[in-house]
Order: structure tokens, then sequence, then C-alpha cells
């Protein structure tokens, strides 16, 4: 079972069977654009977990010309398929396509409903084909990406995973008490996403008052990265001018102060208000 642990200045997490991480990830989307010489700049600067989102992109170009330098980089990648057919298919897709002869971290996902995890740990799920390349070498981790709290707790804590990718913000909280409690627990790594709850905390609200600014993105990457319980804040700028200005925060350190994170919190709270609520 994977293991967590914080080290040093607390921008760095030992994962066991990975290794030392930098706790600001790397993520593309299909909405996003980064050159290959962007991303070799977050590795520059430490950013070595890269989540790639299964397009073509300057991410899957920089992972093909990596070269020696891909023992530095943690990749992670998400498993759409639910059977084993469709697994090996997908997992074959992957190495193919980012030329590489294993893949970090694969997460099932967007898992939300039990359903599709019975589907997926059943005799021809696609669990049996990943636990079968994590034997092999070919996979070394193995985790579920899900926005359904109570289902993320349940694969949490029923020692299937050995990670859980979810989604946190300081818009949306919930896995303070539903997810984060069983994560520390068995001492399962968290991987957040939507730190910035699709743009929303950057933007204002029709509460604010004349002339207010929203604070900007590294500060709400900060407020994620103060909870102990997340591993990895997954950031995914679009072009190099939001790259560059979510790695100052590297210059300091990950966590805010007690009256910065309760007035981001309370900024938070604002905009779940009037950006509308989700579950």
């Amino acid at each position: 079972m994977t293991k967590a642990s914080h080290l040093g200045n607390g921008w760095h997490v030992n994962i066991a069977g990975l290794g030392t991480i930098t706790r600001l990830g790397l993520a593309t989307r299909g909405n996003t654009r980064l050159e290959t010489s962007d991303v070799y700049l977050a590795l520059d600067r430490g950013v070595n977990y890269w989540n790639w989102c299964g397009h073509a992109d300057g991410m899957q170009r920089a992972i093909r010309e990596l070269g020696p330098r891909r023992r530095d980089v943690f990749i992670a990648v998400q498993l759409s398929a639910r059977t084993a057919t469709h697994a090996r298919r997908e997992l074959k897709r992957f190495l193919c396509d980012l030329g590489t002869d294993y893949i970090d971290v694969v997460t099932y996902y967007y898992v939300e409903d039990s359903t599709e995890w019975q589907q997926i740990v059943s005799s021809n799920g696609a669990a049996a084909v990943l636990e079968q390349a994590r034997r092999s070498g070919m996979v070394r981790s193995i985790g579920v990406t899900s926005h359904q709290r109570p289902l993320a707790r349940r694969i949490a804590d029923s020692g299937a995973v050995d990670l859980v990718m979810v989604r946190y913000n300081a818009a949306h909280r919930g896995c303070e008490q539903d997810v984060f409690p069983v994560t520390a627990r068995n001492g399962l790594p968290v991987v957040a996403f939507t730190c910035l709850r699709w743009g929303a905390l950057l933007r204002p609200t029709p509460g604010d008052p004349p002339r207010f600014r929203p604070p900007p993105a590294p500060l709400w990457y900060r407020f994620v990265l103060t909870r102990p319980e997340v591993s990895i804040a997954l950031m995914a700028p679009n072009g190099a001018a939001e790259l560059e200005e979510n790695l100052s925060i590297l210059s300091g350190p990950p966590a805010l102060d007690e009256a910065d994170y309760a007035r981001l919190a309370e900024r938070g709270q604002q905009v779940r208000r009037f950006a509308g609520h989700f579950p």
C-alpha cells in the first residue's frame, strides 16, 4: 500500500513505491495549452508530477523527449476503461503515445457510481489488468479519480487503491469531513484537482466592494496545500504566463498563515454563494 509522508520544508512528499515528489503538480487539459518548453521549465523549477490528459499536446511531447530525465518525473494518466479488454487496449495506447515502458500513476478516471466501481473490481474488470501491470513494473501505483466524496471514501477504505484524486478548493471543502480523515488514517496520498474551482475563485462576484481584486491563483494553490492531507495540488495553466505566475509560489512556503487562510476561506464561501453549488 502506498504511504505518503511530508519532508523538509513542506514542499516535498515522499510517496512509498514512487519517490520524492514536489507538492505542486502540473496537469494539462483539452482546453489548455502548454508548449514543450513550458513543461520543461516547470521541471527545471522542481515540478516533477505530471498529469497528462491523454491528448496530443506539449506535455506528451515533453514526456517522449525526456530521455534519461524520465526517472526524475512521475507521470500520471487517467484510465477510462472499466473492463479488462478495454483496459489492456487503453494502457497499451498510453505507453505507445508517451514513448515509455512504464507509467508511475494510473487512476480509474471519474468513477462516479458504485456500479462502475463494482465493474472495475469484478473478475473481468480493469483492476485485474492494472494489478498485473503493477506486478510486472509497467504501472507503479494505482489510484481512483472521483467527484463523489462518499464513494471516494469507501474506495479509499477498501485497500484497493494507492492514492485518491479528488476535487478540492476553498469553495468546495467537503473532502475535509468526507475524505481526508480516511486517507489520513490509511496513509493514502491525496491529489487535489480543480483547485481554482474552474477559475471562479479568480473572478469577482456580485457581492464584492468597488475596485475589489480577487486573490490570484498562487494563493489558492497555497490554500489547498495548507491542508497536510493533500500530497499534491494540480495546476493546469493555460500558457507560459499563467505557469510562471503559479511557479512563483515555490520561492516561499506552501502553507498560508492563519490570517491569510481564514481570509481565503471566507472568500471561498463568498464565491460558493454566487458561483453556484455542486454536491
